[in-house]
């Protein structure tokens, strides 16, 4: 086990942890795939299980334990560095959720086609810049029935540290991808989808209509937190729905408007 009882900071291999931001750290190999800083033991575990490999491990010594230690003996060559909570908060710059962070190597992802492919329901997030709100939305569409994420290039990556923490992980379990918000409506449509934009427009319909709802294929596209979605997105697509709402209240955080929204959107045939 190459545990390493952290010294001095200098240390090789520590630097991703604290002298690189997460955009740094996706481009710190170009031209090859870069790294993310994956936090808490279930969602590196959840990492792993999907096939994303660990190049090093950070750890508060209190959390080193049974939990921990299965999760970082599946890689017995990768370097443990552990230290104290004092330590480790003064040195990363933030109290880290359940002690433990990972260094992952990214994968490449998968085209449109290939995520979009046999599914008939999915979320596409247009300019969600808030790693949060990424977060929660993915993890209410892996439990509410959606098959697949496309994000456009405009939103906060998915394996952001606060976005993937926030999925508890579902990042790794749901397929998802990233593509231009140029050809975001052409590709939707050449995998044969209707898409169906979530604002409050004069004809937008409720999002439990039985028409809209008995539809194959489905792509809901939600909007970036401030402004919502792009005038063009809302006027090209087949469908404007919207959340009917009481009390005077005219919308929802994102998130939770995902959730209604999904959890209405779901294909019957799914188990839920």
């Amino acid at each position: 086990m190459n545990k390493i009882y952290i010294e001095d900071f200098s240390e090789k291999g520590l630097d991703v942890y604290k002298d690189y931001n997460e955009n740094q750290l996706k481009h710190i190999y170009e031209p090859d795939l870069g790294l993310f800083i994956a936090e808490t033991p279930n969602v590196i575990e959840r990492a792993m299980d999907a096939g994303y490999e660990p190049e090093s491990f950070l750890l508060e010594d209190k959390f080193d334990n049974e939990k921990t230690g299965k999760i970082y003996e599946r890689f017995p060559e990768v370097p443990v560095f552990i230290t104290d909570h004092e330590s480790l908060k003064a040195f990363t710059g933030y109290n880290i959720t359940m002690g433990m962070l990972s260094a992952m190597k990214r994968k490449k992802m998968p085209d449109v086609k290939e995520v979009c492919a046999g599914k008939k329901r999915i979320a596409v997030l247009e300019n969600v810049s808030n790693p949060t709100n990424v977060g929660a939305i993915v993890r209410s569409a892996a439990a509410l029935g959606m098959e697949a994420v496309i994000l456009t290039s405009d939103c906060a990556d998915p394996l952001y540290r606060r976005a993937a923490r926030v999925s508890v992980g579902t990042v790794f379990q749901i397929p998802w991808t990233v593509i231009s918000p140029e050809s975001l409506m052409k590709d939707l449509r050449d995998a044969g989808f209707k898409t169906a934009a979530l604002a409050l427009e004069e004809d937008s319909i409720s999002i439990d209509d039985p028409g809209f709802l008995k539809e194959e294929k489905l792509a809901l596209i939600l909007g970036s937190e401030g402004y919502g979605l792009k005038a063009e997105t809302i006027k090209q697509s087949d469908y404007t729905v919207m959340i009917p709402m009481s009390n005077g209240v005219d919308s929802l955080n994102v998130a939770a408007a995902s959730a209604v929204a999904f959890w209405e959107l779901r294909s019957k045939d799914m188990h839920l």
